[in-house]
């Protein structure tokens, strides 16, 4: 299996580092943006395979970036992982496109294990 390049969007700086430390061994983590609009952007300059976004980021939320990233970059995978483990947001999640949702309080494995199960098989 490829090494997936990952963006990481979620705006508590201790959480991105701890969470690219997780990814590193199995995934090429590419950048980490702090707020809804940059995720946008860097998604369109850095071409990852995944971004793992969270709900609640500042000047656009995650899921509208969601909805955003999935109608334009289809071939993207977006992972909502969130503090907020809400069957309606859950729910949403997947209503604007995501791929994968991951609840942070889960465990350090499900958020790598997502990311695996939705590149498994490709090459």
């Amino acid at each position: 299996m490829k090494r997936p390049r990952v963006l990481v969007a979620d705006d508590h700086a201790d959480l991105v580092k701890a969470v690219c430390r997780l990814l590193a061994a199995d995934c090429d983590v590419v950048g980490s943006v702090a707020d809804g609009r940059a995720v946008l952007e860097a998604a369109q300059r850095l071409e990852p395979d995944a971004i793992v976004v969270d709900v609640n980021l500042p000047n656009l939320n995650g899921l509208e970036a969601c909805r955003q990233l999935t109608q334009r970059h289809p071939q993207m995978k977006v992972i909502v992982f969130t503090a907020m483990n809400d069957p309606d947001i859950r729910q949403r999640s997947f209503e604007v496109g995501a791929s994968g949702f991951v609840f942070k309080m889960a465990g350090d494995g499900d958020l790598l294990a997502t990311i695996k199960r939705l590149f498994a098989g490709e090459s």
